[in-house]
């Protein structure tokens, strides 16, 4: 047996002695994967719970209804408000903790009303490897994650939710976005938003990896670095600067880095 099939008989066991879970779900790659594994292995005693927050992009909302329907799983959509989380307008670096704590509770909550014994997320095996204090909230909450726990890496997810024909096998991540916002920076309504509608421009300009980091009333624009020429181009880099500017931001301009994940964490201990 290869190790990829090892570690996905090992999730399953996992979600199966848990016996009853309701899972934290976001409709990425990660979550998708694990409400998939709590559908197969637990049939109707598993729930899949999806936050509906200013933090999270309606398309993204959108797209974890069509994934659930798709698996088969029970869909719960419930609403959480940030910005009525003390601290979290101020944006400190233990922003994601305060964020997590909020979100789990109540799917702790609607697990309890629904008798569930469980809740369950995404959080694989890599995760460990960036500064992630929502990791912390998950712990103290008591919340397990079967990927991690079975040792499943990105890579593995990837392979294993093509092969069970999940539609989120090649989906790029969309943490929240908050996360574009440098620590420190005040969070608002309007700075989410003018954050995801310029996200979703790019995004149907073709543009699959994008991050729009928000510095003051500047984007700093991350594609793919194989990207970065395309999104250069004249006309592309006219229509792209227009559409932001008209969106509020004063200045536009492009990392020559490209994507990488948590770029706004590597400022933390400097």
């Amino acid at each position: 047996m290869r190790t990829v099939d090892r570690k996905l008989e090992k999730a399953r066991t996992i979600v199966r002695s848990l016996r009853s879970a309701a899972v934290a779900f976001s409709g990425g790659a990660d979550s998708t994967l694990v409400a998939k594994l709590a559908r197969d292995e637990l049939g109707g005693k598993a729930v899949a719970v999806t936050i509906d927050s200013p933090m999270y992009p309606e398309s993204e909302l959108k797209g974890a209804r069509a994934v659930a329907s798709s698996i088969g799983i029970e869909h719960i959509v419930t609403s959480v408000d940030p910005f009525k989380e003390k601290g979290f307008v101020s944006n400190p670096p233990d922003r994601c903790y305060l964020c997590k704590t909020s979100d789990l509770t109540r799917i702790k909550e609607i697990a309890a009303r629904h008798g569930l014994k469980e809740v369950v997320d995404g959080s694989n095996a890599d995760d460990r490897n960036d500064y992630r204090p929502g990791l912390k909230a998950k712990r103290e909450l008591g919340v397990r994650s079967p990927l991690a726990e079975a040792g499943i890496g990105k890579a593995d997810v990837r392979r294993i939710s093509k092969a069970l024909g999940l539609p989120t096998a090649t989906k790029s991540s969309s943490p929240c976005l908050a996360s574009r916002i440098p620590y420190g920076e005040s969070i608002t309504k309007e700075k989410l938003r003018m954050i995801e509608e310029a996200e979703e421009f790019l995004k149907a300009k073709g543009f699959g990896q994008v991050r729009v980091r928000m510095h003051g009333d500047s984007a700093r624009i991350e594609v793919d670095p194989r990207e970065v020429p395309r999104l250069a181009t004249p006309g592309t880099r006219i229509s792209v600067t227009r559409k932001l500017k008209s969106l509020g931001f004063t200045y536009v301009s492009v990392d020559l880095e490209g994507y990488r994940m948590g770029s706004l964490n590597e400022v933390l201990g400097k």
